[in-house]
This record gives C-alpha cells, structure tokens and sequence, in this order.
C-alpha cells in the first residue's frame, strides 16, 4: 500500500487554515456578500482547493 503524498494534504489543509474565518462565517449565516469576500480576500487558497482534485492526481 502506498502512502499518500504529504505535499497535497499540506496544501489543502493550509487553505482550510485560511479560511477558517470566513467558512465559520458562511456556516454561521450565508449570505452572498460574505461568500464573494471569501473569495477576493483569500484568492490563493480558494485556488487550491478548486484544484485540489487535480494536486492529488499530479502526486499520486
């Protein structure tokens, strides 16, 4: 059995890490206003998560 890579799980728990605030906020109370800060104030880890499919495939 193979172990899974660490740099992808690094990465995508990172990105979670960032944007804890926020997804505390959007569980909280959704709204639209607060999802559109999410993704302008923190570009870098919605980018990995929406190409974390992709990370992990890349370094299996």
């Amino acid at each position: 059995m193979r172990r899974q890579p660490l740099v992808p799980v690094l990465l995508i728990l990172l990105a979670l890490w960032d944007l804890r605030g926020e997804l505390q906020l959007l569980s909280d109370h959704f709204t639209w206003v607060t999802l559109r800060a999410a993704l302008v104030q923190h570009p870098l880890a919605v980018a990995v998560l929406l190409l974390a499919p992709s990370l992990w495939r890349r370094f299996r």
